[in-house]
C-alpha cells in the first residue's frame, strides 16, 4: 500500500521565496564585492551636525515650573492691572461707608446791628437801637447707619450788648444746645440710598477679586502651557540630535562595509540622505527652542532689559504624568462651586437684587418723624441803677409831690427805679453761669412731629424697579449659558486628559516596538538578510515615535494643567493663596 503525502501550498511557496532571497543577496553581495574591487576609494568626509550659536543666548539658567510661575504673576500687566482693579474697589467701599462720617463745622461772626425805634417802648434813644453780638457756633451732622435717620448737634454762643433801655442785663450771654434728629418711617427706613452705596461698594470688591482670582487662573495656565511646550522643544532637539548622531554612525558603518566591498556605494549616498533630513530636524528644532524659549520669557519678564533675556532657559521639572482622578460629577461640582465667572455672575445678581431693593423702597410714601430738642442757657451783667424808661416822665410830678410831703411832715416818695434785684441770681453772671443754666436745662425746648409726602405719581422710581427686575430676568439667562459652558469646558478637559493618557500609553508601546524593530532590522542587515533601506526606515520610524512619545507626555501635562482651569483648582494645585488688599476697607 502506498501512501501519497500531500504538499501544503502556501508553505512550498514560502520556503522558495526565502531561498530565491538568500540566493539574490548573495549574488548581491558577490556582485558589490566585485565592484568595490573594480572602483577605487571615493570615500568623502562627513559633515558633522553641529547646533548653531543661538541669537543673543549667553550661559545657561535651570528654571523650574515654580519659578515660572513666580516669575509670570510678578511680571504680568494683566495681572498688576487687576491688582489695581481691586484697590480701587476697596477705596469704593471706603468712599461709601464715607457717607456716615460725622461732619464737625464751627461758624463764628461779629455782628453790629442798629435799627430805628418808632415807639417809645423800643428802647432806644434818639430814634435808633444799636447792638453787638459776636456768636460762635461749633456743630456736628451725619448720617445714621441703620434705619436711614439723620442728626444735628449745634451748641450756640453769644456776647450781647445794647443800647436797649429796657434790658437789665447788658453784656448778655445767651447760649443754647439744640439736638435735631429726622428718622424716616417709610420709605428709606429700610433701605436708602447711602446703604445700597455700601452693599454694591462691597460686592464690586468681591467682584474685583474673582476677577483678580480668574486672571490669575488664566495666567498660570498660560505659563504652564509655554513651559511645557519649551520642555518639549529642548527634549526634541536631544531626540533629533541623537537622530543625526545615529544616522552619522550609520553612514561611517556603510562606508566601512562599502570599503570592505560588502555594500555598494549607493547606500552610503542613501545614508548620507537621511543624515541631511536628520540634520535639518535637528536646526528646526533649535529654532523650535528659540520660540518657545522667547514665547517664556514673554510672560516671565517684565520688560525687554531683563537679565535673562540673555540666558538660555534650561526647564527641569519633569512632565507631569500624573492625572488628578477625578469623576465627572465631581469635576463638574468643584467648577460650579469654584470657578470665578460664576462667581462674578452671582455677585452681579446681588448687586441688582441691592439695586431692585431700593428702587422699591423709592416707590414708598416719604414719612419722617422730626424731633428736636434745645437747652437755652442766660446769663448776664446788671447795669446798677438804672431808670424806668417808662417812668422817666414822672419825675417832675413826684419831685413835687415830694416837696408838697416835706410841707405836710410826709415823707417823700422812693424814686422809680430797677435795681439789680429783679433779676433772679440764676441770671447774673458771665459765660459760665449761662452754660450751667444749660447744662442744668433749667430752660428746655422740646417739639416732636411727623412729614408726610405723598406723590400723586412717581413714575421715575417704577421705572427704575421695573428696569432692575428686567435686569434680574437677564443675568439668570446669563447665569445658565454661563453654566452650559462650564460643564462643557469641564467635559472636554476631563475627556482630554483621559485622551492624552491613553495616547501616551499607545505612544510608548509605539516607542518601544520601533526600537525593537529597528535593533532587529540591524541585527538582520549585520547578518546579510536585509537590506540599507529598510535599516533607514526602521531608523525614521523610531526617531518619530520617540518625538511622539514626547509629544504625548507634553500634551498629557498640558491638558492636566487644562483640566486644573476647568475645576478652578489651578491655586491649591501650585499652593497659591490670594491674599487680601491691605487696604483701609479691610480692618
Amino acid at each position: 500500500m502506498t501512501t501519497v503525502q500531500q504538499r501544503n501550498p502556501a508553505r512550498f511557496i514560502q520556503v522558495r521565496t526565502f531561498a530565491a532571497t538568500v540566493i539574490l543577496l548573495a549574488a548581491a553581495s558577490f556582485s558589490n564585492q566585485a565592484i568595490a574591487q573594480q572602483r577605487p576609494n571615493t570615500q568623502k568626509p562627513i559633515r558633522p551636525v553641529v547646533l548653531l550659536p543661538r541669537i543673543g543666548v549667553i550661559g545657561e539658567v535651570p528654571l523650574t515650573l515654580k519659578e515660572v510661575i513666580a516669575h509670570v504673576l510678578a511680571a504680568n500687566k494683566d495681572i498688576e492691572g487687576s491688582r489695581i482693579d481691586q484697590h480701587i474697589a476697596s477705596l469704593q467701599l471706603v468712599g461709601a461707608k464715607g457717607h456716615f462720617d460725622p461732619v464737625i463745622g464751627a461758624q463764628g461772626r461779629l455782628e453790629r446791628q442798629v435799627s430805628p425805634v418808632s415807639s417809645s417802648i423800643g428802647g432806644g434813644a434818639g430814634g435808633k437801637l444799636e447792638q453787638r453780638d459776636f456768636t460762635t457756633l461749633p456743630q456736628i451732622n451725619g448720617l445714621v447707619p441703620w434705619l436711614g435717620g439723620s442728626y444735628r448737634v449745634s451748641l450756640t454762643s453769644t456776647r450781647l450788648t445794647t443800647d436797649n433801655q429796657f434790658n437789665t442785663l447788658n453784656p448778655q450771654y445767651p447760649t443754647a444746645l439744640t439736638f435735631n434728629f429726622n428718622q424716616p418711617l417709610f420709605r428709606n427706613l429700610l433701605f436708602d440710598d447711602n446703604r445700597r452705596s455700601i452693599e454694591v461698594a462691597k460686592k464690586n470688591r468681591s467682584l474685583s477679586d474673582e476677577q483678580f482670582c480668574r486672571r490669575v487662573i488664566d495666567t498660570i495656565t498660560q505659563a504652564e502651557q509655554a513651559y511645557w511646550e519649551l520642555v518639549f522643544a529642548v527634549r526634541n532637539l536631544q531626540v533629533q540630535t541623537e537622530a543625526a548622531d545615529l544616522a552619522r554612525r550609520q553612514v561611517e558603518s556603510n562606508q566601512r562595509m562599502v570599503d570592505q566591498g560588502i555594500l555598494a556605494p549607493v547606500d552610503v549616498v542613501e545614508a548620507e540622505t537621511q543624515l541631511a533630513t536628520f540634520a535639518q530636524n535637528v536646526y528646526r528644532a533649535q529654532e523650535s527652542v528659540t520660540r518657545a524659549e522667547n514665547a517664556l520669557k514673554t510672560l516671565m519678564l517684565p520688560n525687554r532689559r531683563a537679565t535673562l533675556w540673555a540666558s538660555a532657559l534650561q526647564p527641569v521639572t519633569p512632565v507631569n504624568l500624573e492625572a488628578p482622578p477625578a469623576a465627572l460629577a465631581e469635576a463638574v461640582h468643584q467648577a460650579m462651586t469654584q470657578r470665578p465667572e460664576l462667581a462674578q455672575i452671582k455677585l452681579s445678581k446681588e448687586i441688582n437684587q441691592a439695586n431692585t431693593r431700593f428702587f422699591k423702597e423709592q416707590t414708598k410714601p416719604q414719612v419722617d418723624l422730626i424731633a428736636s430738642y434745645t437747652s437755652t442757657g442766660l446769663a448776664g451783667k446788671v447795669i446798677p441803677n438804672q431808670s424806668n424808661p417808662l417812668t422817666g416822665g414822672f419825675d417832675v410830678f413826684i419831685a413835687r409831690i415830694n416837696d408838697l410831703s416835706r410841707v405836710a411832715g410826709l415823707p417823700a416818695l422812693p424814686p422809680l427805679t430797677i435795681s439789680g434785684g429783679g433779676v433772679p441770681d440764676i441770671l447774673v453772671g458771665g459765660y459760665s453761669q449761662s452754660y450751667s443754666n444749660l447744662w442744668n436745662r433749667n430752660f428746655p425746648t422740646a417739639q416732636i412731629g411727623v412729614s408726610i409726602s405723598l406723590p400723586l405719581r412717581n413714575r421715575t422710581a417704577e421705572a427704575n424697579l421695573g428696569a432692575s427686575l428686567a435686569e434680574e430676568r437677564r443675568t439668570g439667562n446669563d447665569r445658565e449659558r454661563l453654566e452650559q459652558l462650564v460643564e462643557a469646558d469641564v467635559r472636554n478637559a476631563l475627556q482630554g486628559v483621559e485622551s492624552a493618557k491613553a495616547r501616551l500609553a499607545s505612544a510608548t508601546d509605539a516607542r518601544r516596538s520601533a526600537e525593537e524593530q529597528y535593533e532587529s532590522e540591524q541585527r538582520q542587515f549585520r547578518a546579510g538578510t536585509s537590506t540599507v533601506f529598510l535599516v533607514l526606515q526602521r531608523q525614521t520610524v523610531m526617531i518619530s515615535a520617540r518625538s511622539q512619545e514626547l509629544r504625548a507626555q507634553v500634551d498629557l501635562s498640558q491638558t492636566i494643567a487644562e483640566f486644573q482651569r476647568s475645576t478652578a483648582s489651578t491655586l491649591q494645585a501650585h499652593n497659591i493663596t490670594l491674599l487680601e488688599q491691605n487696604t483701609p476697607a479691610s480692618k
